[in-house]
């Protein structure tokens, strides 16, 4: 590929159950825009804040963000070519640490949020150069794309779901530590302490605030949780986001102009978005149908995985991950109810699965009368039963 690979991590055994909640985080940062932001002057400060970035090589046509449904591809890069040099030395690299595809229905009444493991197996598409150099194309793994810029990323992820992407959003480190400053920390909840040096990570268990440092060090810990693995860690990611999600939409941010302000500045100065979100119009459109949606109809979940044959450390999509992008193609409801059973894995994300790695169990409930509840899917789409977990999720819940 000509570009560095990612380290090999081992994913271990048990099956773990991730509730991606990046993405609905990055859309009610968008939400606030138009919640929060009024005067000329400012709107265009912020618009010239944004970075963009092919969509896809070559010319197209952007789709807007007013109407329709909508893909939206969240990518959380990995890059070292970063100011702050704790972060390890800059090689060129950049992976995508977290990806997440989330699909806003055209009605605006739900968000469906499918996180895809970074170390899924696929054949990478080729990928012109947009500024990031041009890939052959191979076997690989799929946050491997983004070295080639979020046009590749974008490519690989059509390859693996077949699920038409509409815009993209990239976050590095130092913007993620730039946008829990800016909302003056994060207040999490910790059943147990963490300590893990390699991460700089030392946190008592219990409710805290934490600053943008000490919440990318609780996000990106691999020691501290689990087997050690990338998958495992990504449990403490989900809940971090799940607290960003839940102060931004508080009235603490949105009641401050002083707060909003320097928390609009930071989010547009952190964000790499494709020509279609480029505009504060753009991003307010977005941030209006997203504002529309309740909390408790924001599902996360995870591509449903197995190992991959002959590779244990790997992953590839399961024969439900399939049925898991049909329903996004046709914008049908992932889940026949919204929100969680109760047999969604807990905040620190690990479970044990009942039907080997990967799968997960019903999150439908019933009626009083036994008949299903909620919204059903057409007859001919794929039936699936999905773990999943709503926006609104108390994090100190046990």
């Amino acid at each position: 590929m000509g570009r560095p690979q990612p380290q090999h991590r081992r994913l271990g055994s048990r099956t773990i159950a991730l509730r991606p909640a990046r993405i609905a985080t990055v859309l009610t940062l968008v939400g606030l825009l138009v919640l929060g932001v009024g005067a000329a002057a400012t709107m265009r400060q912020l618009s010239g804040n944004i970075t963009t970035s092919p969509l896809r090589a070559g010319s197209s046509v952007e789709r807007g963000a007013a109407h329709g449904d909508l893909n939206i591809l969240l990518l959380g890069s990995d890059s070292r070519d970063l100011a702050e040099e704790s972060f390890g030395e800059a090689d060129g690299s950049r992976r995508s640490d977290a990806m997440v595809l989330a699909h806003l229905s055209a009605d605006d009444d739900r968000i469906d949020a499918v996180q895809l493991p970074r170390d899924t197996l696929l054949d990478l598409p080729a990928c012109e150069d947009t500024g990031d150099g041009s890939f052959p194309g191979g076997r690989g793994m799929l946050n491997a794309a983004l070295n080639y810029g979020p046009a590749c990323s974008v490519a690989a992820v059509e390859e693996l779901t077949g699920v038409p992407v509409d815009h993209f959003v990239e976050l590095d480190f130092e913007g993620f530590m730039a946008i829990i400053d800016a909302l003056g920390g994060l207040p999490v909840c910790l059943p147990d302490a963490l300590e893990d040096p390699a991460a700089d990570l030392d946190l008592p268990a219990g409710q805290q605030t934490l600053g943008g440092k000490d919440a990318l060090a609780l996000a990106r810990t691999r020691h501290a949780v689990g087997d050690g693995s990338d998958i495992a860690r990504l449990g403490h990611q989900q809940m971090v986001m799940s607290a960003v999600v839940q102060e931004v939409t508080s009235r603490q941010v949105i009641a401050r102009p002083d707060r909003l302000y320097s928390f609009l500045d930071a989010t547009t100065s952190a964000l790499t978005v494709d020509p279609g979100l480029s505009g504060i119009g753009d991003m307010a459109a977005l941030g209006s149908r997203v504002s529309r949606v309740p909390t408790e109809d924001i599902s996360f979940l995870t591509m449903p995985w197995e190992a991959a044959p002959g590779d244990p450390n790997r992953v590839v999509p399961s024969a439900e991950a399939d049925a898991v992008f049909e329903h996004l193609r046709r914008d049908v409801p992932l889940l026949s109810s919204g929100g969680d059973d109760g047999s969604a894995a807990d905040d620190g994300g690990d479970t044990e699965g009942v039907d080997g790695p990967g799968s997960t169990a019903p999150a439908t409930t019933a009626s009083p009368t036994g008949s299903p509840a909620g919204p059903q899917e057409p007859s001919d789409v794929t039936p699936i039963e999905i773990a999943a977990r709503s926006a609104d999720t108390d994090l100190c819940a046990s």
